[in-house]
């Protein structure tokens, strides 16, 4: 495969994930890793190290969706930025270790990781779980730790967030849609931490393919960033009229069906 043919594939996969992300508030990381597992697998990237980048070129792929996304949302007022200021510490340590830890796990022991987080996501989507609202937003120290944690396995999974910021928030009596303006800001230092964490981590790495910075692989990132922030408007636009609870269960027998097909590589 040609690096031309291979950049128009990841055109194509931004077309898909920017869609998917804004018709179903879903972040394209839980379709970006696998789709880069398969078409990076058959340029031939290391098996050692395909995890890795999978990972932390998704990451780096949320910096500039989830800045505007985060604008969007700041336009409409949903966005609570005294609460984006005091997760945020948080959430840079926790996705700063996460790419560290990711780099210590081989990746069988990350493929582990994804695939139980995905069928995790699949089952809130197919169920409509959602935290009911119990109390207050924590002190300093509670929320450094939530922050911690959420972005340590957002960074292990190579996602903004958003599957577990916006329950977080919502289990603090946060509105949805504020909760859903917030996590998209928080979307944003966890793109920058965890891509500065894969780039630190794969940096000394041998063996890695041409155009890697570290563990990201910079065509892919320039190929699903650019259609990615051109096809999110539209997949709100279509929010509008399709039926998004039926499309986000289908969406759920996706997330399983690629769960099921990960597993089975690793058996």
């Amino acid at each position: 495969m040609t690096l031309q043919i291979e950049f128009l594939l990841f055109l194509f996969t931004g077309v898909f994930t920017g869609i998917l992300s804004g018709l179903l508030g879903v972040g394209g990381g839980l379709v970006i890793v696998p789709i880069l597992l398969i078409l990076l697998g058959q340029q031939g990237f290391p098996h050692e190290h395909l995890m890795h980048v999978a990972l932390g070129t998704s990451l780096a792929t949320i910096i500039f969706t989830s800045l505007m996304s985060a604008r969007a949302h700041h336009r409409h007022g949903n966005v609570n930025w005294p609460v984006v200021w005091r997760i945020t510490p948080g959430i840079i340590a926790g996705t700063l270790f996460g790419a560290w830890l990711a780099g210590q796990l081989d990746a069988t022991s990350l493929k582990i990781v994804f695939i139980v987080f995905v069928f995790y996501v699949g089952t809130q989507l197919l169920l409509n779980l959602a935290p009911p609202p119990s109390r207050a937003l924590p002190g300093s120290l509670g929320i450094f730790s939530a922050g911690s944690v959420i972005g340590t396995f957002s960074s292990l999974v190579g996602i903004g967030g958003g599957t577990l910021t916006v329950p977080f928030l919502v289990f603090c009596n946060t509105h949805m849609r504020n909760a859903v303006g917030t996590s998209a800001a928080v979307g944003f230092p966890i793109a920058i931490a965890g891509t500065v964490g894969y780039v630190a981590t794969g940096w000394h790495t041998a063996n890695l393919p041409p155009y890697c910075l570290g563990f990201i692989y910079l065509p892919a990132v320039a190929g699903i960033t650019l259609t990615s922030m051109l096809t999110a408007a539209t997949g709100a636009k279509l929010a509008q009229t399709l039926p998004v609870p039926t499309l986000k269960k289908l969406f759920a027998l996706l997330l399983y069906g690629l769960g099921l097909k990960m597993l089975l590589s690793i058996i």
